[in-house]
């Protein structure tokens, strides 16, 4: 029998118990006007396909925000930022392995660059200013984070940042991580395509679903439906 992911029970019960509070759906991010970088990285004309690998809540979300991006080829659930000894679904959970929940986006550079990569995670995929947590989810492990791959990546990524904080964009200071990428480790495979195989799970409807229709809303020249 497949388990039953923890967070569909205590994390929902907290997003039902806001929502009916507020008389409307509960979301873990509002949508933002994001600018394009003004830094970026210059596709390569040898570079088929590229990795990135981002962290921002509840990986399912973030994985369901990039399957739908022109040019991104794959997106998988993981951890990354611990080791491959706690890279255990119920040990992360407990916040104490260093892990966070990511997501590692492999893309063709000539289809979507990096920098429009950051502009779908700072603006639709999740809340950047939230200290290790996301939404009704709590914990190190819920920490906003990139993990680079590479020099480029982290000079992009904190090129992105500044800009984003300069011009406001957000309410609150960014608060995201930008750390080298050790490894990343796929999750459990009950974890991996979670929004598409669950489509009416509570969660999904109310945290992560609508981050999908704002990528269409908010970007739409970035958006696929596949």
């Amino acid at each position: 029998m497949t388990a039953f992911p923890r967070r569909s029970l205590g994390a929902l019960a907290f997003s039902l118990s806001l929502a009916a509070a507020a008389g409307c759906s509960m979301t873990s991010a509002a949508p933002i006007s994001a600018p394009n970088p003004t830094v970026d990285i210059a596709a390569g004309a040898d570079a088929k396909t590229a990795t990135a690998v981002f962290a921002g809540g509840c990986f399912w979300g973030i994985e369901a925000v990039f399957e739908h991006v022109k040019g991104v080829r794959s997106a998988s659930s993981g951890y990354a930022g611990g080791t491959k000894a706690t890279a255990e679904y119920e040990i992360v959970s407990s916040g104490t392995t260093g892990h966070a929940e990511s997501v590692e986006v492999v893309y063709d550079p000539s289809q979507v660059s990096y920098g429009q990569l950051l502009r779908v995670f700072f603006s639709v995929a999740h809340d950047p200013t939230q200290l290790n947590r996301q939404g009704p989810d709590h914990g190190p492990q819920y920490r906003s984070a990139i993990f680079y791959a590479n020099a480029d990546q982290q000079r992009v990524a904190k090129a992105y940042i500044e800009q984003l904080d300069a011009a406001h964009a957000h309410a609150k200071p960014i608060v995201t991580q930008v750390a080298a990428l050790e490894k990343f480790y796929p999750a459990e495979s009950y974890h991996q395509d979670y929004a598409k195989h669950h489509p009416n799970d509570a969660y999904i409807v109310f945290n992560d679903a609508p981050k999908v229709v704002n990528l269409k809303k908010q970007l739409p020249e970035l958006y696929t439906g596949g």
